[in-house]
Order: C-alpha cells, then structure tokens, then sequence
C-alpha cells in the first residue's frame, strides 16, 4: 500500500469509531509507531481537525466528514455476499435496514462497479437446508433487541422452554445475541432466576421493550460465551464407521461435535467432541448398524438402555 493510499484508510479508520489508539493503527496497517505518528501529522498538515491526547488515542472533530467514499470491486462484492446471508439468516426488520444501507453502497459506486455488482448478483446464493426445519427468523425481532441492549432497556418475555414444555413471563436485561446452529439466541440476565440464561429466539412468543431502564454493567457477551465454553464438559467419542454411509451424515455430523476422521483399512475412524452423550447416542442410532463405538464405554451403555426401552415399548 501506497502512503496516499494509506493516509486514506487511516483517514477511514479514524472516522469508524469516537477514540482510535495510536497501536491500532499501527497493528491494522504493520507499521510502527514512529510511522504512525507521522502519518498523523501529515494529515493534521493537511488540514484534517486531528484531536490527539497522550494515552487516550485520536480523534476527529465533531461534523468532519470524507466525501462520499468509494468501494473497489473486492469490497462491494463483500458487501454483496453479505447481503445475501443476511436474506436468509436474519429477521424482516435487519433486512430491511441492511437493503437500505446497500442502496446507499451503490449510490457512490462508479457506473462500471454498479453494472459488476449488478451482473455479480446472479451468482451468489444462500440456500437453506432442507433437512433442517424451516426457519421463521421474520419474527425474531433482532433489531429490538440490539436497540435494547444500547440503550440498557428491560426485556418482557412470554418464554416456552423446551425442556420442560412449560410457559412463563420473564425480565430480562439483554446482554447480547449469536447465531448457532441454525438458530438465533439471546443471552440476558433474568430477573426471574437471578442468573444469565440463554434463550431461543424461536421460543419467544412475545416480546415487549419496557420503559424501564437497567442501571447493572453486565460482561461482555464474548465473555459469557467463553466462560459457558470452558465449564462445559465435552465427551471424546470416536466411531469405527462403514465408508458408504458417511456421505449420508452430512451437516448433522458437525452438530455432534465432529472433529476428525481417517481412514482405517475399508472403514472410517471418525472422532467427535459431545456436549451431551445421551443426545449423541440417538444421533448415534439413526446408523448404529453401520459403525461401531470404539469409546467411551459410556456411551456403549447408554446406547444398549435406549434400545432395551425401546423393545419394551414395541412387545
């Protein structure tokens, strides 16, 4: 990259966020931050109102903005794609904001770009699975939630948990939201409980934003997330399987913590990381005929109660 070039995304960069640390800069573009300081310099001297303060980091003054800036074919390409999952991944109201936010990418776009990415349309697409249950993420109200969570606003939900078939009313302090697995979930902390809990967005029948504020400074969402990681107890489970079957698994294997596999003579050894060796036992059954449990021996015996319930129930 040039130093035209450069003085350009530092310029960017500046504008993404109120404070950018000098080391920022420096990680994003490689460069040390002697480079840095006098980059910063150089576009002070060109009259950009650069706010610097030792510690602290940059900043631009309030009401300074670039002229419209302009994507390369790389970048509105990126953008794009990511429309196209947001198509499918996301709810009616996150579409809605993303199609306009894209208008607006376009509007800056040489005409060359505008017709690439026009012609470029037609060959991106996100196709859902079918072997998954339909998603009904119009419903999901992700941006109310995200609204919520900036301006610190109490969450009133009508909640069916799965586990216990039961209903119930909750507040919640939203923390954050991810996307697992084909579903969008919420971490918040529930006034019910007295504790974080994770909830399906999918279960949520109502939801309603209170006026009511919460004053508490909750841990980051990645926190949570890694914290939730590191206390759950993943079983190894590896499984001596017959080759031709294995296609048939397809996303389901990474569902059950799928791992690795190679080959073994005319069959597969294949290992998986279990959050639950009962849920994988049943996964387990759908093919059982077709490989065998090399360990642990656990899951061998859940395997053989599952199936003497079974033959009970079909005498």
């Amino acid at each position: 990259m040039n130093r035209i070039d450069r003085l350009t995304a530092i310029l960017v960069q500046l504008q993404s966020k109120r404070v950018v640390k000098a080391q920022e800069i420096a990680d994003k573009f490689k460069l040390s931050l002697r480079t840095v300081y006098r980059d910063i310099k150089a576009l002070d001297e060109a009259g950009v109102p650069i706010i610097g303060e030792a510690g602290v980091g940059y900043s631009i003054m309030e009401g300074y903005r670039l002229p419209p800036v302009m994507f390369t074919k790389e970048e509105a390409t990126a953008f794009l794609t990511a429309e196209k999952l947001v198509e499918k991944l996301t709810d009616d109201s996150t579409k809605k904001n993303y199609g306009t936010a894209m208008l607006k990418v376009k509007a800056v776009l040489r005409l060359t770009e505008k017709d690439y990415l026009e012609d470029m349309e037609q060959y991106i697409e996100v196709i859902e699975n079918q072997y998954v249950p339909k998603r009904t993420n119009d419903t999901i109200h992700l941006q109310q939630v995200l609204q919520s969570i900036a301006q610190k606003n109490i969450l009133q939900l009508d909640y069916f948990a799965n586990h216990n078939q039961q209903h119930s009313k909750r507040d919640v302090e939203p923390v954050g939201i991810y996307y697992l697995g084909e579903h969008w979930y919420m971490v918040a902390y529930c006034r019910l409980r007295k504790d974080y809990r994770t909830f399906k967005f999918g279960s949520i029948n109502k939801l309603t934003v209170a006026k009511e504020h919460f004053e508490k400074l909750h841990p980051s969402l990645k926190s949570f997330l890694c914290k939730v990681s590191k206390e759950k107890t993943l079983h190894t489970v590896v499984l001596l399987v017959d080759k031709h079957i294995i296609p048939y698994f397809g996303d389901q294997k990474y569902y059950n913590g799928f791992v690795s596999q190679k080959e073994v003579g005319d069959k597969v050894e294949m290992t998986f990381l279990s959050a639950s060796l009962n849920g994988f036992a049943r996964w387990y059954m759908h093919f059982g005929d077709n490989a065998d449990i090399v360990s642990p021996p656990e899951l061998k015996k859940i395997v053989k109660e599952v199936l003497v319930s079974i033959g009970n129930k079909v005498k």
